[in-house]
């Protein structure tokens, strides 16, 4: 039988804080959503290289004004994070924090490729959960930053078991960090019981690493070991924060993420070997490029895709994700078939604030994405097409004027979502072809905008986006298609397909 290599990074594309099970031969992946929805997607694979999206845990899971956009701010940065996923008895569990809400949420299902999710919501933020469902049916989640906290669950995992309280299991270490131990990942296996951290020191190699901390007993003392300090070769940015799994042979694997800038946080897949009980990953003290496993070959499966909008029933594919809750009255796919009609709804006057953008990820070390779209329906003041989405963003959209009169534009982030036109041009035609180059190659992190009249003759407009990964959205650049209103509401854009390419 041919067996799969892993080549990292696994996936060149945002899929951060990534935790990873196997249930049987399948192994399943949830990661960090924040303000994409649906969110919290489930990923599989048989081989911890090819992995494919089959569900998320939830199309959207608060509906207040931030998070549909109406506040003036929205959800950047917050939302859903570091989720944890984890399986027992038939039942799959997963649960996470949101900042913005001061929640922390547990979904479960018996079936994480197709079924739905009922989920328990409790007061207060638990940063970066793991889940630790024990043996003896007692039910754990341990949480926070530098400070290690742990309550007890009822055996449901639907709150937390009464007289549970937040009782302090780790106080990691204060001395020269930039940032103390965070991202639990938690295990009982071999007699112990394993946390996984993060941290971040300002000394030695000043850069991300994985620590683990071991105990026999689940509140007694606990042992730490550094257990990886490697950067993959990668501008000093460490390859760390995530946890282990196991596969059927009972090789044992981690899956770990990098910082990669622009592009946002990229997972990894080690070997983890064990001496006198504690795991150790990758090779000789570093990342390996390549590992060969006993694991089955797989045949890819996209990430980003290509689509032509041709649907039988109005729900679009699920490598589409929208920026915030959408506003599913405004938008359709069955309408006209064939194409993605955007209609407008509340106002805005920044990409930022607009409803309804839907969005794929971006993928190094470079990638393009083109449309088309027809402006017949658009009213003055809207403005449709597409857009390198982060806080730095950059456009490329017809612009509707008064008495039938359009531009193609180009804008970027003035300050403070604020869109800057770059350069405007004098568009006569019917449809307009929009396109973005993103080359995250070496960090280089530009992207570069087009138009066509006929989709064949490309002319730039405006100029180079130096795309830039910022806190306040927590996110890489995704690419994203959008029709929104600045004056009046009751247009509509239709795009005709959605084409990308990922070129290595």
């Amino acid at each position: 039988m041919n067996t799969a290599t892993i080549t990292n990074p696994i996936m060149w594309a945002d899929v951060p804080d990534a935790d990873v099970i196997r249930v049987g031969p399948i192994f399943y992946m949830v990661s960090t959503s924040m303000h994409s929805m649906p969110g919290c997607p489930i990923m599989k694979s048989v081989n911890l290289m090819d992995w494919e999206i089959v569900n998320y845990v939830y199309d959207t899971f608060e509906d207040n004004d931030a998070h549909q956009l109406l506040d003036g701010h929205g959800i950047y940065g917050s939302g859903s994070w570091a989720a944890s996923l984890r399986y027992k008895d038939g039942v799959f569990y997963v649960c996470f924090s949101s900042n913005d809400m001061d929640r922390f949420y547990i979904y479960r299902t018996g079936d994480i490729e197709h079924g739905i999710w009922e989920r328990s919501v409790i007061p207060g933020l638990h940063h970066d959960p793991s889940l630790l469902l024990d043996d003896d049916s007692r039910n754990y989640v341990i949480y926070g930053n530098g400070d290690i906290c742990i309550k007890e669950l009822t055996e449901d995992l639907t709150a937390v078991k009464l007289g549970g309280t937040d009782q302090l299991l780790l106080d990691g270490d204060r001395k020269d960090m930039v940032l103390r131990i965070e991202g639990c990942h938690a295990y009982k296996l071999n007699g112990y019981y394993y946390l996984f951290f993060i941290e971040w020191p300002r000394t030695g190699n000043m850069r991300r690493r994985q620590i683990c901390y071991r105990s026999r007993e689940l509140l007694g003392t606990y042992e730490r070991k550094i257990i990886l300090d490697h950067d993959l070769g990668y501008h000093n940015n460490g390859v760390a924060q995530g946890g282990i799994v196991d596969t059927p042979d009972h090789d044992w694997y981690a899956v770990l993420f990098q910082d990669h800038d622009a592009v946002g946080r990229i997972p990894c897949v080690l070997p983890v070997s064990w001496e006198n009980d504690w795991p150790i990953i990758g090779m000789n003290g570093s990342v390996p490029q390549v590992v060969e496993t006993k694991l089955p070959v797989a045949e890819p499966k996209p990430l980003v895709i290509s689509d032509e909008f041709d649907y039988e029933t109005n729900r679009v594919a699920l490598n589409w994700q929208w920026n915030h809750n959408p506003d599913h009255r405004l938008w359709s796919v069955t309408e006209r078939p064939g194409h993605l009609r955007l209609r407008t709804g509340q106002l805005s006057d920044s990409i930022l604030l607009a409803r309804n953008t839907l969005t794929q990820r971006t993928e190094g070390p470079a990638c393009s994405a083109e449309t088309v779209l027809e402006v017949s329906g658009m009213m003055p003041g809207d403005r449709a097409g597409m857009v390198a989405l982060q806080n730095g963003f950059g456009t490329v959209s017809i612009a509707a004027g008064e008495q039938g009169q359009f531009n193609v534009d180009m804008c970027i982030n003035g300050g403070d979502g604020c869109e800057e036109t770059v350069e405007s041009v004098v568009f006569t035609g019917e449809r307009v072809y929009l396109k973005i180059d993103f080359n995250f190659e070496d960090s280089l992190d530009q992207a570069q905008f087009f138009y066509s009249e006929d989709g064949t003759a490309w002319k730039p407009i405006g100029r180079m986006l130096h795309m830039k990964y910022t806190l306040d959205h927590f996110m890489g650049y995704r690419i994203g298609l959008f029709n929104y209103a600045t004056k009046q509401s009751g247009g509509y854009a239709d795009f005709d397909y959605f084409h990308y390419q990922r070129r290595n």
